[in-house]
């Protein structure tokens, strides 16, 4: 099931967000530390996020941006600001989606679905597309979903990138540029730590399921995928 976080200080729409989504089979959480959305994100982990632009201590622009350093997650911003610079200036901020108060639930909704469809591909039948295997770990690259035994988790496009290219070249090392180059074509533009965070959160989704695989960093030289030492 996917998880909803909702980032808005006005509790009525807020609820009534989470008892509309709900019906759509959505788990749904209503934030409420606003001077620290990011412990909240981080203890929740959602699959999307709701995002008001007016909020206590600082406004949903700042957030987004907080969140953009450690995930690439939908973020739909939900306001009353109908301006288009407000709503170019949400999508320069990292947001992926705009909706206008007054909304129609229903538009709402249809905004999710296709954010996560859009972010983390259809994978109602894990059966259907390339399946990458190592060891007991199996990566469904079109589903977006690792799985090893029992346990299995989604993934986001830059995740299955990632573990594509050390599945495919293990157990060889990998360039830092030839890592860079495969997300973002263009090295160039990318932060120097922006690799390492994506790093990062490969070895924490391949703790998750108990891979008996880590990513190990070589120095000078890049990362490959390892066995780990029983």
């Amino acid at each position: 099931m996917y998880k909803i976080m909702i980032v808005e200080d006005d509790i009525s729409i807020a609820e009534s967000l989470k008892d509309y989504i709900e019906k759509y089979k959505y788990q749904v959480f209503i934030a409420k530390e606003f001077d620290n959305i990011i412990e909240e994100f981080n203890n929740y982990k959602p699959d999307l996020i709701l995002m008001d632009v007016n909020l206590p201590v600082y406004d949903g622009f700042f957030w987004c941006r907080e969140i953009r350093n450690i995930s690439s997650l939908p973020i739909i911003f939900i306001s009353a600001r109908t301006g288009d610079l407000e709503q170019i200036y949400a999508m320069d901020n990292g947001g992926d989606d705009y909706i206008i108060k007054p909304f129609s639930l229903d538009l709402v909704i249809a905004k999710i679905n296709a954010n996560i469809r859009r972010a983390y591909g259809d994978y109602s039948n894990i059966d259907k597309g390339r399946v990458l295997k190592i060891g007991d770990l199996s990566l469904y690259c079109e589903a977006f979903l690792l799985k090893n035994e029992d346990k299995e988790i989604r993934l986001t496009k830059k995740e299955v990138e990632l573990l594509t290219l050390f599945i495919n070249n293990y157990p060889k090392v990998i360039s830092r540029e030839k890592l860079l180059s495969t997300l973002w074509d263009d090295e160039s533009f990318v932060e120097e730590n922006t690799l390492n965070v994506n790093i990062t959160r490969i070895r924490k989704r391949l703790i998750e399921v108990d891979a008996g695989f880590f990513i190990e960093s070589v120095r000078g030289v890049g990362y490959r995928i390892v066995e780990v030492t029983k």
